[in-house]
């Protein structure tokens, strides 16, 4: 048995273990990690590594215990191993892991997905969220045959070389200005703007309108922290788009199915033209998707000549983990209000001199006293504060995303008892 901490108490915890496997990866993989936030560089010292994970916990290889506030960067709503997804997994195993070929299951997912979301009436499954967002980009040029992007700074879309402009995510994280790698060229074909900014977006239709293919955003930003939009801000990029011929593309990558069963654009009632998911639609596992209107989504190979494959898209072990996580989200809507409660009651741990930003079960707390509202104002945290907020609530057994600008996620594992503690630990992590 692994022996668990309380986290109100400040023991001398032992990384022995996952020191020397840092340091051996280290040698073989850059960084010593497989995605540069997993590195701990924003906020000092090195990552635990991790064993296995119960409900709302995660073990290290040094038997350390942590209430989890990552979930996998999200996708994990139900927790990790829950028993249904674990039940899917087992028959699917039994059936075969690969085939490259046509399976009965995604057909099933791909209908539980536009069930969920009426504004997708076609959808095809990729393999990561990254995949997904590529792959509308070029849907929406096709579509319009027009070339230019609008993203907002701090909106992270995935590594697509020309939406790495002004990112958030590991590139806030890491203070990188520019990625080398990506030629100018293709940073040309994007038009970065800043969040909740409409006249922004106003200014730039006027001037590009014609030229512009679509908007791209994360309906609630999780990627330099979570910022949510403005009223009418919404509202606002679909007129915009609807009026210019452009289309309007939802990112819910993070927040589809997380902070409404039907994503954000349920919980905001807005109808984009196209939508990229990723994380809970694989119940953890590897995959992605895009989907939307069906006169843009008959233009996508073989149905139309908008060119798009994935050996491993509708891979049988995340078709069936995904189909199970919708289904059981699908017939138990008190999830979500249970998950509204206790995320409620967990960002009543800030102090005053701390923002928080919350929608549904996506939270930051922001080091800084001033609202945020872009990536600008996220800029204006005190980063060094928050590295040392994050090492204290480690310390006493609490896991949060390891960069002020990467969003925490509840899930519905997560106890009365984990509130408590997490609040009892974040009084004492704020007072060190």
């Amino acid at each position: 048995m692994l022996a668990a901490r309380s986290p109100l108490v400040r023991n001398p915890v032992n990384h022995t273990k996952s020191e020397q496997l840092f340091q051996r990866a280290q040698q073989l993989i850059p960084g010593g990690v497989n995605s540069p936030v997993r590195a701990f560089r924003s906020v000092g010292g090195n990552p635990p590594f991790i064993a296995r994970g119960e409900g709302s916990h995660i073990y290290d290889v040094d038997g350390n215990e942590y209430i989890d506030y990552v979930g996998s960067w999200g996708p994990l709503l139900l927790g990790h191993r829950h028993p249904s997804i674990l039940a899917g997994l087992d028959k699917a195993l039994a059936i075969g892991t690969s085939f490259g070929a046509p399976t009965e299951q995604e057909v099933e997912l791909a209908a539980a997905i536009c069930d969920a979301m009426p504004s997708v009436e076609m959808v095809r499954l990729v393999n990561s969220g990254t995949e997904a967002t590529m792959a509308a980009i070029r849907v929406a040029r096709g579509f319009t045959g027009r070339d230019l992007i609008v993203k907002f700074e701090g909106c992270y879309h995935g590594h697509v070389d020309s939406l790495l402009v002004k990112a958030g995510s590991g590139v806030a994280t890491l203070g990188i200005a520019d990625t080398q790698g990506v030629p100018a060229a293709f940073c040309d074909t994007t038009i970065a703007l800043p969040y909740n900014s409409i006249d922004a977006v106003d200014q730039a239709f006027r001037a590009h309108g014609s030229r512009i293919a679509a908007i791209i955003v994360e309906p609630v930003v999780g990627n330099m922290g979570c910022v949510p939009p403005r009223a009418g801000y919404l509202e606002g990029l679909r007129g915009i788009t609807a009026r210019a011929g452009a289309l309007l593309i939802f990112d819910e990558v993070m927040t589809g199915f997380r902070v409404a069963f039907g994503g954000a654009q349920q919980r905001f009632a807005i109808r984009p033209d196209l939508t990229t998911l990723g994380k809970v639609i694989g119940g953890g596992l590897p995959v992605g998707a895009y989907g939307g209107r069906r006169d843009i989504m008959s233009r996508v190979a073989p149905a139309g000549p908008i060119y798009q494959a994935g050996t491993l898209s509708g891979n049988p072990l995340a078709v069936a983990a995904g189909l199970a996580m919708l289904r059981f989200l699908k017939t138990h809507p008190e999830i979500y209000v249970h998950l509204e409660a206790r995320a409620a009651e967990l960002c009543q741990a800030a102090p005053a001199g701390v923002t928080v930003n919350r929608v549904g079960s996506m939270f930051t707390f922001f080091f800084t006293d001033r609202p945020v509202i872009d990536y600008e104002s996220a800029k204006l945290s005190d980063t060094a504060r928050f590295g040392r907020y994050f090492r204290a609530m480690l310390d006493r057994g609490i896991y949060l995303p390891p960069s002020q600008f990467e969003a925490a996620f509840l899930s519905a594992a997560h106890s009365d008892e984990d509130i408590r503690k997490t609040v009892a630990a974040a009084r004492e992590a704020f007072r060190a």
